[in-house]
């Protein structure tokens, strides 16, 4: 009996640091939109995604700050780093960071377009969903 009861008590500990592990890991996306009804600010790794915003990119000492749309709602990125070469206004990003308000986005990864007919899956659902999606 005592060995069974061994057995099941590790499984379970093992199952549960498993899922502990997956949930500290998981990167979730929002739209700017689903942002502002977002109640963890500042707490988790996130990814947002949208439309670089024309006429929004400023750079100043290797610190770029511009604005990512759903042509429905806006949020303000601060990235430091390099750009990646495909990431112009106008186009579809995706960057992963951090939430610091409801406003205020910090990035530390910026994935950009590959093409001028690709836009990441997650920015092309998002703008379907709040019916802002236009294909050129």
């Amino acid at each position: 009996f005592f060995f069974i009861l061994l057995i099941i008590t590790t499984l379970a500990l093992s199952v549960f640091l498993l899922v502990k592990s997956l949930e500290e890991n998981v990167i979730f996306f929002k739209s700017p939109t689903e942002i502002k009804t977002l109640s963890e600010i500042g707490k988790k790794k996130i990814r947002i995604g949208g439309m670089v915003k024309k006429d929004s990119i400023n750079e100043e000492n290797k610190k770029y700050n511009f604005i990512i749309t759903d042509f429905n709602k806006e949020i303000s990125v601060t990235y430091s780093g390099i750009l990646p070469n495909l990431f112009v206004e106008g186009q579809g990003a995706v960057v992963e960071g951090n939430l610091i308000s409801r406003k205020t986005f910090v990035g530390t990864k910026i994935l950009a377009k590959h093409d001028e007919n690709y836009m990441p899956k997650e920015v092309a659902d998002s703008l379907k969903k709040i019916g802002n999606f236009k294909r050129k």
